[in-house]
């Protein structure tokens, strides 16, 4: 489980992240990319999942959520910079293993962060 300081909870940092972050995808998910400023608030990186029905059945898209979670956890100290950092999974995760969906997740968050460090600000 990811502390609850750790997570993105409201709609409006999560339409805040997909709409002016950067992004990049995998076949099985995009990454969303946004950096904060409020590092005192926040205490470091927030992350927050989207899992819908193409996913599969509510099984599926749980058991889907806690493998992104779990890799989730271990990335918090990865992040130099706050940021908010959404993941939007597609129907091809469902059938992913732990370990691809890992390096899928660690591969689209490399992308994304890269962009977003040659973003004109």
């Amino acid at each position: 489980m990811l502390p609850t300081h750790h997570k993105l909870t409201s709609s409006a940092d999560f339409r805040r992240a997909m709409r002016k972050g950067t992004r990049a995808g995998s076949a099985t998910l995009v990454v969303h990319v946004t950096a904060r400023t409020d590092l005192a608030i926040t205490g470091g990186p927030r992350f927050g999942l989207i899992v819908s029905k193409q996913v599969g059945n509510a099984v599926t898209r749980h058991a889907v959520s806690r493998k992104l979670r779990h890799v989730c956890r271990g990335d918090v100290d990865m992040l130099e910079r706050a940021h908010d950092v959404v993941v939007r999974v597609l129907p091809a995760a469902a059938t992913a293993t732990s370990g691809e969906l890992a390096r899928d997740y660690r591969s689209a968050l490399a992308r994304a962060l890269k962009k977003q460090s040659t973003k004109k600000p």
